[in-house]
């Protein structure tokens, strides 16, 4: 006999919502995939929402941005002088720490409800570059150049092109009411200075 969970939480991606032109958006903004892996992650969210249902299981579903920890900073990037777009043509950027992710995650456990989708995110509006920039400040490498968009490619990866190309501010009140999220780091520079400490603290 099989044991089924009474509750799955999907660990989706941001990126289902494609690029929205740096609009501000919540979960009922429909979602656009553009990348393979956005894709993916789109038919993922269908497919395990109808396994939910059939199995009368409570399926939630997380739509995560970019994450972050004092072990998962762009510092060799930032150290190569990777270059981000100019402040003009730049795209806005979602984040979340670990720490509040893992919290996210257990919040969803308890008070999720079926169907339902969140966006786990922090509260920062930032751009890529502005991301970048605060990481660099933080500890002590040059910024990043910055490049016009039309020349990007000949500077950056395929994959970060493919972010560069995408741009949108999450909300995140859905995690604030119904999760009852009270985010340990709610913006990106609260975050870093965190992940500073961390770190000069294991050397």
């Amino acid at each position: 006999e099989i044991i089924l969970p009474q509750r799955f939480i999907y660990i989706s991606t941001s990126g289902v919502y494609g690029d929205c032109n740096g609009a501000l958006i919540d979960e009922t903004y429909p979602i656009n995939p553009r990348t393979e892996r956005s894709i993916r992650r789109a038919d993922a969210e269908i497919q395990v929402r109808n396994w939910g249902l059939r199995n009368c299981v409570r399926v939630s579903i997380l739509r995560v941005p970019g994450i972050y920890a004092a072990d998962r900073l762009p510092l060799a990037r930032l150290r190569e002088s990777t270059p981000m777009l100019l402040p003009k043509e730049d795209c806005y950027t979602n984040n979340i720490h670990a720490d509040d992710l893992v919290r996210i995650i257990f919040a969803a456990l308890r008070y999720a409800k079926p169907g339902r989708i969140y966006n786990a995110c922090d509260d920062s509006n930032l751009k890529m570059g502005e991301y970048f920039d605060l990481i660099a400040d933080s500890f002590g490498i040059p910024r990043p150049p910055r490049v016009a968009r039309v020349n990007a490619n000949k500077h950056v990866s395929s994959g970060m092109l493919s972010y560069m190309e995408e741009s949108r501010q999450l909300m995140n009140i859905r995690i604030k009411n119904e999760l009852h999220i009270n985010l340990r780091y709610p913006t990106v520079a609260e975050g870093i200075a965190a992940c500073k400490a961390v770190r000069l603290e294991s050397r």
